[in-house]
């Protein structure tokens, strides 16, 4: 039987590991023990992660969130080495492109222990996004890098990464089909709110790159403002860190003291999943949810000025705005989704991994 340690972190990590669990749960070749880093570790995502998604228990609780990136990887790396010499796994497998999934990689690789990357090869070519960082090292440390897509293969291709690469599809389609179904069960989010399908709009900002820039922020929300209309609503959950950005400037407070935007707290994973669903367009600047969407049919606009998900813009599904009001406002009109992504897979990454370990 081979031993697997998985490690997360981060909320959609959550999401990725619970699907490749599901696959090991009925394949008697593997047993998995899962180390939570704590990166991001709050009751309510607690109870989400347990009950909500049904994941496996984590074996490990770490505590290494709420500090500078160099801290938190530091202190991540020196738990997790620990765990890895007392339990020797065959393998670890790391998700995305946190600083858990850096720290993980590091660990395993200076003990020798193969690392597999799910979500390998994917790039913003933007190096000032921590995220970017952290991709191209944990790729260049990983033994099996297991690609999204046909891009991220070529990118590690560009990078002389060849020796263990493989095309699997996304593990994140997995996901939306099993919990798309859930949230269609489970979900009561759409009358709590009092929304009708397809006549609202979903918005999502968090990245320190618009949050932290006042011009920026200020061209987002300025566009939410204006866009949001009584027969076309704006349903906005605030991200904590952008809460805290928001009540610095009175200026984004009064933009945003609009009746059609509906700003709550952040929502549990089916709740958002439901949202995604019914909604007319999102607005986000998560590499995750321009994934989302189009695997829920939902038209996009990344408020951002690169997507490491080039697929869903060459479909026509995805369009990059950046931050200025102006732009934002005109790609409203301009979504045209032209075609269907087929390298995403059919919903069975999570089986295929399991094949090539």
């Amino acid at each position: 039987m081979k031993r697997i340690i998985t490690i997360v972190g981060a909320r959609p990590q959550f999401i990725k590991a619970a699907m490749l669990s599901r696959a090991i749960l009925f394949n008697e070749a593997f047993e998995e023990h899962i180390i939570h880093t704590g990166q991001h570790y709050d009751e309510n995502m607690s109870k989400i992660f347990f009950s909500q998604i049904n994941a496996v228990k984590p074996t490990w609780q770490l505590h290494c969130g709420n500090t500078s990136h160099g801290e938190m990887t530091g202190r991540m790396l020196i738990d997790i080495e620990k765990i890895l010499i007392d339990n020797k796994p065959d393998y670890v497998v790391v998700y995305g492109d946190t600083n858990s999934t850096l720290a993980g990689a590091l660990a395993a690789c200076k003990l020798h222990i193969p690392v597999v990357h799910i979500e390998a090869g994917l790039r913003s070519f933007n190096k000032k996004m921590p995220e970017e960082i952290n991709r191209i090292l944990t790729d260049n440390v990983s033994s099996i890098l297991c690609c999204p897509t046909k891009t991220a293969v070529k990118n590690l291709n560009n990078e002389n990464i060849y020796k263990g690469v493989f095309h699997v599809g996304d593990i994140m389609y997995d996901a939306a089909l099993y919990f798309g179904k859930v949230a269609e069960e489970k979900s009561n989010i759409i009358d709590t709110l009092n929304l009708k399908e397809k006549q609202f709009r979903l918005c999502t900002v968090h990245r320190a790159e618009n949050t932290d820039n006042i011009e920026r922020l200020t061209g987002i929300i300025s566009a939410l403002n204006e866009m949001s209309t009584s027969e076309m609503p704006l349903v906005f959950p605030v991200h904590p860190r952008t809460k805290i950005c928001i009540k610095k400037y009175p200026q984004l407070d009064k933009l945003l003291n609009n009746k059609n935007i509906l700003t709550i707290e952040p929502l549990g994973f089916l709740d958002m999943v439901m949202l995604e669903k019914k909604a007319d367009m999102i607005l986000t600047d998560s590499g995750g949810i321009q994934k989302e969407a189009y695997f829920h049919r939902t038209p996009c606009i990344t408020l951002r000025e690169e997507t490491e998900w080039v697929e869903t813009v060459d479909a026509g599904w995805n369009i990059i705005a950046g931050y200025k009001t102006e732009k934002i406002l005109e790609s409203i009109n301009k979504v045209n989704p032209q075609k269907e992504i087929e390298e995403y897979g059919k919903g069975d990454t999570a089986n295929k991994i399991l094949e090539l370990l």
